[in-house]
């Protein structure tokens, strides 16, 4: 079994931008911006922004954040997504989900221009990535891929099974596993809760993407020996064993399956750092006008 270290691939990523942002921002050119909508005080949104944060000073970007109450008006959200779409000093920006209830989710991702659209959600660049254009593709979807490109995992002609169907995470990853591309080039199945004889179909696949979002959800007895498996899941759980009494997990039970498995992502540093740099890399884009050029 070898992991599939994504915090260290990460690291090489940023890397990587640092350097090109240095090249692109000599003589005095502006770096790039990255914003965020937060609304409410959700402690992992809170979390997920405050590392995208800390991200972009580390590779040079500049960044912002519009923090809210949880009773902002949906009507003054979309004035403040409209704000981020006519400033010229923002290259992207992302709306920071869940919303409130009292807040129509679509109609603010639809709100943002797909130019600064680096979460990827709008339908436009929704679209793009499905027929094979030049797309943002949203965080996590693209850092899987990027994960299985850089890990030099061969995924031409495999057997690929998406657990769960979510528009962040299932649908992308599960269009852009069967495209012609190299991570790609799969016979993609997705699952989901609904979905009978599960068990029966896993066990089928050479590459398993796990983002059904329940704890420690896919044991051995689910896959065959040899598989790739990527876990999208993080829950935080109570633990007598660390310090601060909580621990992280995956959707995956890691114990188990990574006695089976050929590669496997951990949780935590797996998927999670790809998301982040995933958005830097967008974001430079962006700056760079390099997918609506």
């Amino acid at each position: 079994m070898k992991l599939i270290d994504g915090k260290k691939i990460a690291e090489q990523i940023k890397t990587e931008i640092a350097l090109k942002v240095k090249e692109l921002t000599a003589g005095d050119k502006r770096p790039p911006h990255l914003a965020a909508i937060l609304v409410g005080n959700d402690p992992a949104s809170e979390t997920y922004v405050a590392s995208k944060a800390r991200a972009c000073k580390e590779v040079g970007f500049d960044s912002s954040t519009y923090k809210f109450e949880s009773d902002i008006s949906e009507p003054e959200l979309l004035r403040t997504v409209e704000f981020l779409n006519n400033d010229p000093e923002i290259d992207g920006f992302i709306v920071q989900l869940p919303l409130p209830d009292h807040i129509d989710e679509q109609k603010i991702i639809q709100a943002v221009n797909p130019h600064k659209d680096v979460d990827g959600f709008h339908p436009e660049n929704v679209g793009r990535m499905t027929i094979g254009l030049p797309a943002y593709i949203s965080a996590t979807p693209n850092g899987i891929m990027e994960m299985l490109r850089r890990a030099k995992i061969n995924t031409t002609g495999k057997h690929c099974v998406v657990l769960g169907r979510s528009n962040i995470v299932g649908r992308p990853v599960s269009i852009l596993m069967s495209a012609a591309t190299e991570p790609g080039n799969t016979t993609v199945t997705v699952c989901h809760s609904k979905t009978s004889g599960l068990k029966e179909i896993t066990k089928q696949a050479d590459i398993l993407i796990v983002a059904i979002g329940k704890q420690e959800f896919v044991n051995a007895e689910m896959v065959k020996d040899g598989v790739v498996v990527i876990d999208v899941g993080i829950h935080r759980i109570e633990s007598s064993r660390t310090k601060s009494g909580f621990k992280l997990v995956g959707d995956v039970k890691f114990d188990e399956v990574s006695e089976k498995a050929s590669y496997i992502s951990p949780v935590p540093g797996g998927v999670g750092p790809m998301t982040i740099v995933s958005l830097l890399q967008n974001t430079l884009k962006a700056y760079q006008n390099l997918i609506y050029s």
